[in-house]
This record gives C-alpha cells, structure tokens and sequence, in this order.
C-alpha cells in the first residue's frame, strides 16, 4: 500500500505560534512526520526552522527568551514601518531558522509559506525561492513590520487572508491534513490582567546586558504597557495596541472558521492559548508544553484518523 503523505498545516498567533513547537514534538513521539510543511505567520516561521533542520535550535532559545530580551526586538525608528528592529531579528533568524542562501526548493521536505499582497489582498503562496524571504514576507504584521517588497508585490502578513493553510497543503499533494489552530479560544475573553513591568527591573536587566541601551529602552515601561498589557481597572479603555491586537485576532479568527468550513483538516489541533497575549514571546515554555498537552489530548482520534486511512 502507498503511505500516506502528511501534511501540517501551521496556523498564525504571532507569540502563540511557539506552541507549533510542542505539536511537532509531541507528534514525533509517536513517530508521525508529515511530509509537507504550510505555515502562515508564525507558523511559517516555525515551520521552516523545522524544515530546516534547527527546531532543536529555535526551541532552545525560546526556552530562556525573558520579556526583556523580547523588548529588544522592537525599536522605535523615524519612518514609522514599523516597530520591529529586523537587523538583530534577521541575525537571529539566521541561526535559529535558515541562512540567506537556503532555497525552499532544497529542504527535505515539502514546504510553503502564505503571505498577503498587500495591492490586491489576494492569497500569496511561497514555495520555492530563499526561505527567509518567505518566512519574512508571511510574518509581516501590518503595524510591526514592514512589508516585504517581492516579484513587484508588497507582501504582509499571510494571516488577513489564509490563517491555517489547509487548502495549501492540499494543493501541495497531502492525503491527510493536520492543522494547528492557534486562535479558537481567543475572542471574547477579557484583557488579561498581568503586574506593571517595574522601571528598576529593566535598568537592572540592562546592566547585565553591558549597558546595551538605546532609545528604544528608555521607553520601555511605558511602551512594554501595550506591548504586553497591564494591571488597570476593568473599566479603563484598551489602549491602543489592546485594540489593534483583539481586532487581529477577531478578523483571523472569523476567516479561519469559514474556511475552514470550506475545506476543513482530517485533523484539527487547538490549542488552549487565550492567557497568552499577541507578543508575549517570552512566555514559550507555557506555549510549547500546551502544544504537547494538545496532541496527547487528541491522540486518539489522530491514531484513529491515521489507521484508517492506512
């Protein structure tokens, strides 16, 4: 009998998407390896470090990732792109990802990335080329980064249209789809209410770092506010990244869901990761473990799924 070919479709949550970690794990363990790779957002980005053999890598690091070293990652700059600083995130891209010169078209495995034209808002697949550049093109988050410039196309992020690439994966040659649905408990819950990021806590973060300081530090308390949410009273208006942040997260969670009744996956993973705000990075290890408590969860009827179609 022919094997069946697997694929994994890995669906966006920006700071969620670490869970995707804990998935892949966790079906390794019982000897499931797809064949065929498709993430958007987060999930490209998570996938392609898989794809290319540094998950182990990727993992490691977001393991000891500290809400400070995640406030390094983001800058505030003179053209307003975007507040990402993607001169040390691309650094860490090439180590914990792929370098500048892997090409999709060489990886083990099958792989895509989704992404967004930003002109036309029709779907962008990404499968072949420099991996990186696909990785990029499907994270970029309107607000965040900026776009990626590509065959004449400004591309952004892949969740405003195609949130868990089923139909990617599909097109691709899959038998059964495994899908990873990041956003299905997010609408609706309240704002979180987590303990104000203390002034002396991050100089003396600094000062471990050697000093390493530069404007954007200097306004990390209050901007790490909407960054990451605060204690405030239940009737304070959200600010404005809280509202930016539950309207992504509405938007792609509607889409999935009528996608998904369109082409729904043989097997639907969803985690439970509502505690976890949009760019909470530093909270992986609470992300990866409910990514493997999920498959163990569902083990049964992906077994079942797998059997049968054996």
């Amino acid at each position: 009998m022919t094997k069946l070919k697997i694929g994994l479709a890995l669906g966006s949550g920006s700071s969620r998407g670490w869970s995707h970690i804990g998935v892949i794990n966790a079906l390794a363990e019982q000897g499931i390896t797809p064949d065929i790779v498709c993430g958007t957002s987060m999930g490209a980005l998570v996938g392609a470090s898989y794809s290319a053999g540094n998950l182990a890598k990727l993992e490691k690091w977001v393991s000891v990732l500290t809400k400070f070293d995640t406030a390094r990652l983001f800058e505030v700059n003179s053209t307003f792109n975007g507040f990402v600083n993607t001169q040390r995130l691309h650094h860490l891209f090439n180590e914990l990802v792929a370098s500048n010169d892997s090409l999709i078209e060489d990886l083990p495995k099958k792989y895509a990335s989704v992404a967004t034209d930003l002109e036309t808002g029709r779907e962008i697949w990404l499968k072949k080329g420099p991996l990186l550049e696909a990785v990029w093109s499907s994270i970029s988050l309107p607000g965040l980064f900026p776009a990626i410039r590509k065959n004449d196309k400004w591309l952004v992020d892949g969740g405003l249209v195609n949130p868990v690439p089923v139909s990617v994966c599909r097109a691709m040659g899959a038998d059964v789809v495994i899908a990873v649905n990041l956003n299905g408990d997010i609408v609706g819950k309240r704002f979180r209410k987590l303990q104000k990021v203390e002034k002396k806590t991050v100089e003396s973060e600094a000062v471990i770092t050697n000093g390493v300081m530069d404007k954007f530090t200097e306004m990390v308390e209050g901007y790490t506010a909407s960054l990451f949410s605060t204690k405030k009273d239940k009737d304070q208006s959200p600010s404005l990244f809280e509202t930016i942040a539950s309207s992504v997260n509405i938007t792609q969670d509607r889409i999935t869901k009528s996608r998904m009744v369109g082409d729904p996956p043989d097997i639907l993973l969803s985690p439970k990761l509502s505690q976890i705000g949009l760019l909470e990075l530093y909270r992986g290890n609470e992300a990866i473990a409910e990514g493997e408590k999920c498959v163990k969860r569902m083990l049964p009827d992906i077994q079942r799924i797998l059997d049968v179609g054996i």
